[in-house]
């Protein structure tokens, strides 16, 4: 086989190890996040409004679940979907999950979503990456837009989309029940964009 045939079979898997090798060979710049969805790779500066956001998620998450939970930012995990090895800007998973033989944490243990919209890639957000977390039946997909200020809320993951959306502005307060534990979040210090 040559090269080019090599890469056309990796790119052609729904493989894991064909996500790895993916992953493995890009180089990504210091201070961008590289994500692979539908066999696409993006790649997205990390902006200080954006982790401001991110942070008071994650800190909602521990004060109602402890900072024992399996909260991440950032850390792939690979969903259904052609090739879909998503990095989300906040994932928590269910007690007790473990990662797989090969060390990969798996969507079937996602409990909650956020992704924080990013202006290159926000089409993926509402799109291929909403659809991949309802046919996983993530139960919470939450997606923060710091350009016009809101939050849409999915919930009820069926046939590949959800069910009900609730949209929040800045300011406000959204219920993000997850896993029967009661968990509002304050928005009011959310920065814009």
């Amino acid at each position: 086989m040559t090269v080019l045939e090599d890469r056309i079979e990796m790119a052609d898997s729904d493989d894991t190890s064909a996500l790895d090798i993916l992953f493995e060979q890009m180089f990504v710049p210091e201070g961008f996040k590289a994500e692979i969805v539908e066999g696409a790779v993006f790649m997205v500066p990390q902006r200080s409004i954006h982790w401001l956001i991110i942070r008071r998620i994650v800190r909602a998450l521990d004060e109602t679940f402890g900072m024992d939970a399996l909260v991440f930012s950032d850390v792939r995990i690979d969903f259904p979907g052609h090739q879909n090895g998503f990095c989300p800007d906040v994932a928590k998973l269910r007690d007790g999950a473990e990662q797989d033989p090969t060390g990969h944490w798996l969507y079937q243990d996602v409990e909650f979503v956020a992704e924080v919209l990013s202006k290159g890639t926000a089409a993926n957000d509402y799109g291929p990456k909403k659809s991949a977390y309802a046919t996983a039946e993530v139960p919470v997909y939450l997606v923060v837009d710091p350009y016009v200020g809101k939050l849409h809320v999915h919930t009820q993951p069926k046939g590949g989309d959800y069910v009900t959306e609730t949209t929040v502005a800045f300011g406000g307060e959204v219920d993000l029940t997850v896993a029967g534990r009661h968990l509002t979040l304050k928005t009011d210090e959310f920065p814009r964009d």
